[in-house]
């Protein structure tokens, strides 16, 4: 998947523009491993989607059964660093906690950068992470479901 298309360029003459999304947390352990998964299911070809971390580390074993428990694929999925990214243009960079609003790079070329405060379901208490990580699930997948029809009117404008 390339998202080198440029602003307002489709893939083709008679293909519309996707919209191109990057979400950003500290470690691309969970929750952006979780909105990058839902995003792409939920709008499909609409959206090039990516995910990255302030400080990558490996996906939390949780955040994929929670995400297999739900219906969601996580595939080949692997946590990368968010300066992978850089030079690439994007629609909506979307950080997901406060370290990846402070530590993400800026990433220029008419970007809208949005934030999403969640919690880090890796810090909460052992005995109550299945619990945090279904519910950072829950959230991040309430937001993204508000976010496809809002962006895709945006696109069309």
């Amino acid at each position: 998947m390339t998202l080198m298309t440029p602003p307002g360029g489709g893939t083709g003459a008679d293909s519309p523009a996707r919209i191109r999304v990057l979400f950003v947390s500290s470690g691309n352990a969970a929750r952006s491993q979780m909105a990058e998964a839902i995003l792409r299911q939920e709008a499909g070809d609409r959206f090039e989607v990516a995910s990255g971390g302030t400080n990558a580390r490996a996906i939390e074993g949780l955040t994929e059964e929670v995400m297999r428990e739900a219906g969601f694929d996580l595939g080949d999925a692997r946590s990368k660093s968010v300066t992978t990214f850089l030079g690439r243009k994007f629609d909506y960079v979307i950080t997901l906690c406060d370290r990846a609003r402070v530590e993400c790079p800026i990433f220029p070329g008419g970007a809208q950068t949005l934030h999403w405060g969640l919690d880090d379901p890796s810090e909460a208490e052992a005995g109550q992470q299945p619990a945090a990580f279904r519910r950072a699930l829950t959230e991040v997948s309430g937001r993204i479901r508000a976010f496809i029809p809002l962006a895709t009117l945006a696109a069309s404008r």
